[in-house]
């Protein structure tokens, strides 16, 4: 570790220790909790315009209305949800006491951690920071939050709101590049939850090992959708290029593949060809159509396509006016790529961007085992009218969070935990589930002045023994 590293790393400790100095003198009380919610919630919906004008400024061009809708408005749900449920989530629970541990009573509380610890990625800088920190405020914690650095003007805006609203000692923002986010992980958090790579997140946790810090990891992956042979097309067609395409695919849980019957392949590219063009009559000059986050990332959506070209891949670009869509302008036009094949690094890695690998089976069964030979989804997307079929199916893959016969919208409902599971992640928040992620779950046993449980102290004898034997007989 360099001097500077150690520099840093003093720096942020210091900043905890704060934090948790603070935490102990006072922990955040329900009417505490409420006010920092509420006023939260006053200054996003003040700054709205400000909110999505950052957003575009980082992507080169995002529309203020998929901001609003995807970004705003869920987080403000978010908030709305916790204000008017967290009175009862903080109630201690009834819990059962055993017979023979009569008449003690026990219940279950739910006890602030402490210090909090998020990590948030660029792609959507406000609902995947503030969630998270909405359930960390709603549990009674103190947070320190460290943006993407590759979103600098969200995060900048951030940090105006939160230290306008907040003392340090209660939530702070921290910003800056790599080197920040490596001496962040290192910190000694009560939890710490990190939204990303996977691949970051195998360093992320290991980080935080180093401290036996508790992590909750919102990863990704590739999200599969299966439609079935007798659902509309156009109707599927239409949903799943919404999905890929809001923030011009750049979205954790955009279906990243499709699989289709066989012989219904070219009916969807011609309905998806359709859908695309009425969403998106122009690109490059069209202010809907959201740019890539950088020329790194526009190259790798580029290198991507080319691999499958190569190696024998069909590749149908839609670009209704046929713009120039490069490097330059940051537009990647969308894209349907069909011959997928094992191999291919469209079909391993995660494609983040408007390209959609189109995979072709010839029964439910096929396209089951296609997806669940991969590793867990962050989500998956299922189209079928059928609801007895469609239990069937969401029933035999596992994911972190499905949505039948649309995509995308399950993660916007706060009554509905949202996670991955294995590859996709671990740990879960929104709504209740946030809460409790943020929260000890503490048992408590209250023993009455008499207890049976007297009958089993030492020193032991006969009647010990008969007590235990009839205890324990069937």
């Amino acid at each position: 570790m360099t001097t500077e590293d150690e520099a840093l790393r003093s720096t942020l400790g210091a900043a905890v220790a704060a934090q948790r100095r603070a935490f102990a003198q006072r922990p955040p009380a329900y009417d505490a909790r409420l006010d920092a919610l509420r006023r939260l919630e006053d200054a996003l919906l003040a700054r709205a315009s400000d909110l999505a004008a950052a957003v575009a400024q980082d992507f080169g061009g995002r529309a203020a209305e998929e901001t609003r809708a995807l970004e705003i408005l869920p987080t403000v749900n978010e908030i709305r949800h916790a204000r008017r449920y967290l009175k009862e989530w903080m109630a201690p629970r009834h819990a059962p006491v055993q017979w023979q541990a009569w008449p003690a009573q026990a219940r279950i509380v739910y006890q602030p951690l402490g210090v909090v610890g998020i990590v948030s990625p660029w792609n959507y800088p406000f609902f995947l920071t503030l969630t998270p920190l909405i359930s960390a405020l709603a549990a009674g914690n103190h947070a320190l939050v460290k943006p993407s650095e590759l979103a600098p003007a969200s995060a900048e805006i951030m940090t105006s709101i939160v230290s306008g609203l907040y003392a340090p000692e209660y939530v702070q923002i921290i910003t800056g590049g790599p080197d920040t986010s490596s001496a962040f992980v290192h910190l000694p958090f009560d939890h710490l939850l990190f939204t990303g790579s996977t691949r970051i997140g195998k360093l992320v946790m290991q980080a935080a090992s180093e401290n036996l810090v508790p992590v909750t990891l919102e990863l990704g992956g590739k999200s599969p959708v299966i439609v079935h042979e007798s659902y509309p097309v156009a109707r599927a067609a239409r949903r799943i290029a919404t999905g890929k395409l809001y923030n011009a695919g750049q979205t954790c849980i955009a279906p990243d593949y499709v699989l289709l019957p066989q012989h219904r392949r070219d009916e969807f590219i011609a309905a998806a060809r359709s859908a695309i063009s009425t969403m998106y009559p122009s690109l490059s000059s069209n202010p809907d159509y959201t740019r890539i986050i950088n020329t790194r990332h526009h190259q790798r959506l580029t290198d991507l396509v080319e691999d499958a070209r190569s190696r024998g891949a069909n590749v149908i670009e839609i670009n209704p006016r046929g713009e120039p869509c490069d490097g330059g302008n940051r537009v990647f036009p969308p894209t349907l790529v069909t011959g997928v094949r094992d191999g291919m690094a469209i079909a391993d890695e995660e494609i983040f961007g408007p390209v959609l690998p189109i995979v072709e089976y010839q029964t439910i069964d096929e396209a089951i085992a296609y997806v669940n030979e991969r590793p867990h989804p962050l989500a998956f997307y299922y189209f079928d009218n059928d609801s007895k079929r469609a239990e069937h199916v969401v029933g035999r893959v596992t994911a972190g969070g499905v949505t039948v016969n649309d995509c995308v919208f399950h993660v916007g409902q706060p009554g509905l935990p949202f996670g991955g599971v294995g590859a996709s992640g671990m740990g879960r928040y929104h709504g209740f589930d946030g809460f409790e992620t943020f929260s000890h779950k503490k048992g408590i046993l209250m023993q009455g002045r008499w207890s049976s449980l007297a009958l089993l102290r030492p020193p032991y004898g006969a009647i010990t023994r008969r007590i235990l034997q009839l205890l324990m007989r069937r």
